[in-house]
């Protein structure tokens, strides 16, 4: 274990900062040796190279046949195409003009004077990157209050919309889903329209769509006439699609400054083109994830920032990290079963949950610290109490994260460091281009496609699949008037016995619903 002063000569060694964006990457107490760096250049370097052929254009998703181009969102001139820039330029002042026009009380609803409230619809990264854009950054002065459904779980739907209550009159709705057949999206919408229908309020006349072009919703959107359409291309997955309409349409109606957003997106962007490695985090970011996970996973990636507002960043991650490097297979075919778990808290309570297994359990993982320096979210600084002699409640926060780093690293448990001198929608943006480029880095080093997700859509599938049985056993029960079945009468009849299990728990769910199925004993007939 080094001494103090050896630890203040690497972290001064080491220290990446980003010029013109508050942001500093510390891997310091990072346990790689002084020739780890030079080792990887070769592997770094083509890394670098595969981004750049990325970002020219080149197919990137072989099983939907498209390129992947986040980063021209926030850097138009760099897109392989006119029509795509265009494309690009002529959306982003639709947004700009849309919100404008709502703020400005010239597009309103049919029963109030005013839109006051927002809900999204949407699930994945349809949802959690405006989640967690509206969590940082909305304060109460947001031209809108937003709400999100996020899930096709009743209860969770009724909550919300209870939530809004009497100002469903006044609320813009936005439907975000690409292909326009989401499930859980598709279910909350016609909850929506359910609930908009109850109070004789057009659902139409207050609804906004993103989709893809072309898709079932955009359809459903034009022929209703919808509020408006904006688009979603094939070019930009849903967990990087914070910065397109998808993230910008809710902050701009929100208030948000995305502007700032897309600027900072862009300004890390290219800090993280440099060939540099010392000068480029996102390489030393994928580096640091490579040596602590040994290029398999074989460790866990903890987010821990210590800012409240960055509560939902844990959650935004897990999908950006897991979705993109889970991968049963690498790009040459090979079972390789690739991937990071991802999970997070907040300081400082995480010292009141699992630092105690941090740094004396199980040695399976290694911290990402975000630290924000000012403490007010505002421009302006709050003179705070002292809670004790020259101890402010920001101090104490300050210090149980260098605490907390320092019991690590005692213990021999890895961490790395992103400062923030101030939380707002410049750095924001820069964070999340600067964990979106670390992700696709960290998989060309280990040899994945970090742009499809096979595993998501088999779940969906199998989904499908389940809800296709137990159609059949609502229509099989119905057709025995007066007569009850086992659970393996019923899968016997419909041919499927080595799906009993799978039946069990739909009549079971069925019956706790009170729908369509009750249980008489052993057995089950139609209600």
């Amino acid at each position: 274990m080094l001494d103090r002063n050896q630890l203040w000569d690497r972290y001064n060694h080491y220290l990446c900062k980003c010029p013109g964006l508050g942001i500093s990457v510390d891997i310091s107490r990072m346990n790689f040796d002084k020739a780890y760096l030079a080792q990887m250049e070769q592997p770094t370097q083509a890394a670098l190279q595969a981004m750049r052929t990325l970002e020219s254009g080149q197919i990137a998703n072989p099983d939907e046949n498209r390129m992947v181009g986040h980063y021209w969102l926030r850097a138009p001139e760099l897109a392989p195409s006119q029509d795509i820039a265009g494309s690009i330029k002529h959306v982003m002042a639709e947004v700009t003009d849309f919100a404008a026009a709502v703020h400005d009380q010239q597009i309103k609803p049919p029963h109030a004077n005013k839109f006051t409230d927002l809900l999204i619809i949407g699930i994945g990264g349809s949802a959690l990157g405006p989640q967690l854009v509206a969590d940082c950054l909305g304060t109460k002065r947001d031209k809108l209050r937003v709400h999100f459904l996020d899930n096709t779980d009743p209860d969770g739907i009724e909550r919300i919309l209870k939530q809004i209550g009497a100002k469903l009159k006044s609320t813009l709705v936005v439907v975000i889903s690409k292909s326009g057949g989401t499930p859980e999206t598709r279910n909350g919408m016609l909850e929506t329209q359910t609930a908009f229908a109850s109070k004789n309020l057009v659902f139409a006349n207050q609804a906004v769509a993103i989709t893809g072009e072309g898709s079932k919703l955009d359809q459903t959107a034009e022929q209703t006439n919808w509020l408006k359409r904006f688009p979603m291309w094939d070019w930009v997955g849903g967990r990087t699609s914070v910065t397109s309409a998808v993230g910008l349409v809710p902050a701009a109606l929100q208030g948000i400054d995305t502007t700032a957003l897309l600027s900072g997106a862009a300004a890390m962007d290219r800090l993280n083109r440099s060939n540099k490695t010392s000068s480029n985090p996102a390489v030393l970011l994928a580096l640091m994830w490579y040596h602590a996970t040994g290029g398999r996973g074989e460790k866990d990636m903890v987010i821990l920032p210590y800012k409240d507002r960055l509560i939902l960043l844990s959650r935004y991650l897990q999908q950006l990290v897991m979705e993109s490097l889970g991968k049963e297979k690498d790009l040459d075919g090979l079972i390789v079963h690739q991937g990071i778990a991802v999970y997070g808290n907040k300081g400082s309570t995480d010292q009141h949950a699992y630092v105690q297994q941090l740094r004396d359990g199980l040695h399976n993982f290694f911290v990402n610290f975000i630290v924000v320096l000012r403490e007010s979210f505002k421009a302006t600084h709050k003179q705070r109490i002292e809670v004790e002699p020259q101890v402010t409640t920001g101090d104490y926060l300050n210090g149980f994260w260098l605490g907390t780093r320092e019991a690590l690293y005692e213990n021999d448990r890895e961490s790395l460091t992103i400062t923030m001198d101030k939380l707002d929608a410049k750095s924001l943006g820069a964070l999340i281009a600067l964990y979106e480029r670390a992700v696709s880095l960290y998989a060309h080093l280990v040899n994945i496609n970090a742009y499809h997700q096979p595993g998501v859509e088999a779940g969906k599938k199998a989904a499908a699949g389940v809800l296709d049985i137990q159609r059949k056993v609502i229509d099989l029960l119905s057709s025995y008037i007066n007569h009850a079945l086992t659970v393996q009468e019923i899968a016997d009849e419909l041919g499927i016995p080595d799906r009993i299990e799978t039946i069990h728990h739909i009549v079971e769910h069925l019956v706790a619903n009170k729908r369509y199925v009750k249980r008489c004993g052993k057995k089950y007939q139609q209600l």
